[in-house]
């Protein structure tokens, strides 16, 4: 049946285009957008994990800088420990050779002098951002230092910050208000020969700093210095190197920690823009295609209802 009223072949055509308008809108936004998912209308469940993890990811970037702040510490702490441990070094090589008959203890005493200054002047330089591992003359312990490791999202949604540690009361070198608390200023107690055989207890301290907690002897020289003094000297510059050696190894440890939990990060980032935009990234390689498609198919429904809606005007040929 023809009808004037009603023409269904029309409607069907119009209902076909405006499907394929609404499919080729969606496809252009995907085109223009570079996303699948742009919105919760698009796929809520994908969009939510998508906008989770990439607040998760502006989490571990803050986690990025933070362990470089970290490593950047650890790295001035570490360099300044390596360079007062090549001066005592020398100042323990200097001992020895105060320990040769007839040498001028005098005349080393002064090298000992300026490698002392050294020492001190390295300690306090070794600050980063206000913070000096190696020095402190605050009535107060430095105490454990804390960085930021990560960021952690557990199982059922709960967040945490997880933290590295280090004890930056092991890497003082002086300590102007309690000596005992620095490597360079508090006691070592060595065993000497008093030159009869029996070994008597010495204490030395390397610098003095003016903080309290000292009972024994600086380490100078001078003309009335006993070779027996000289060797308990060394004894003492000795373990004061090995504690120093300890405390260099514990922050190379801890720098290279956090150096490999800074590359863990940056590889976890990559991971997480990766989920995600396997999510909701669109291909445009298939999107490319349907839009193609989709604009042939446009062009063909406009034909049909043009066709279409002329199948109204034949019927005036049925008048003539």
């Amino acid at each position: 049946m023809t009808s004037l009223m009603t023409n269904t072949a029309a409607i069907a055509a119009l209902d076909t285009l405006r499907s394929i308008n609404s499919s080729l809108n969606e496809t252009q936004n995907r085109v223009s957008s570079g996303y699948r998912v742009e919105t919760a209308s698009d796929n809520a469940a994908y969009w939510s994990i998508a906008t989770t993890m990439r607040s998760d990811n502006k989490a571990l970037s803050a986690v990025e800088d933070a362990l470089g702040l970290g490593a950047a510490k650890t790295d001035t702490a570490y360099t300044g420990m390596e360079a007062a441990i090549e001066v005592v070094t020398e100042i323990k090589a200097k001992l020895v050779a105060a320990r040769e008959p007839g040498v001028d203890k005098e005349k080393i005493n002064k090298e000992l002098t300026e490698l002392k200054s050294q020492l001190s002047s390295i300690a306090e330089s070794a600050s980063f951002s206000g913070e000096n591992w190696l020095f402190n003359e605050s009535s107060t312990a430095v105490g454990t230092k804390e960085m930021v490791g990560s960021f952690v999202r557990a199982a059922d949604g709960t967040v945490s910050v997880e933290l590295l540690s280090f004890d930056a009361a092991t890497s003082v070198l002086i300590d102007t208000n309690t000596a005992t608390r620095g490597l360079l200023t508090k006691d070592y107690s060595v065993a000497v020969d008093d030159g009869t055989g029996t070994a008597t207890t010495a204490t030395y301290f390397l610098i003095d700093a003016g903080g309290t907690g000292t009972s024994g002897s600086v380490v100078e020289l001078s003309s009335a210095t006993t070779d027996d003094e000289v060797e308990g000297m060394i004894s003492a510059v000795d373990a004061m190197l090995a504690d120093m050696t300890d405390a260099a190894a514990t922050l190379g440890a801890t720098n290279s920690r956090l150096e490999m939990q800074t590359d863990f990060v940056a590889d976890l980032r990559d991971v997480i823009d990766t989920g995600v935009g396997r999510l909701v990234d669109a291909d445009m390689n298939e999107e490319s295609t349907r839009l193609k498609a989709l604009q042939t198919q446009q062009q063909l429904g406009i034909q049909a209802l043009s066709i279409a809606n002329s199948n109204s005007e034949n019927i005036l040929s049925l008048f003539k």
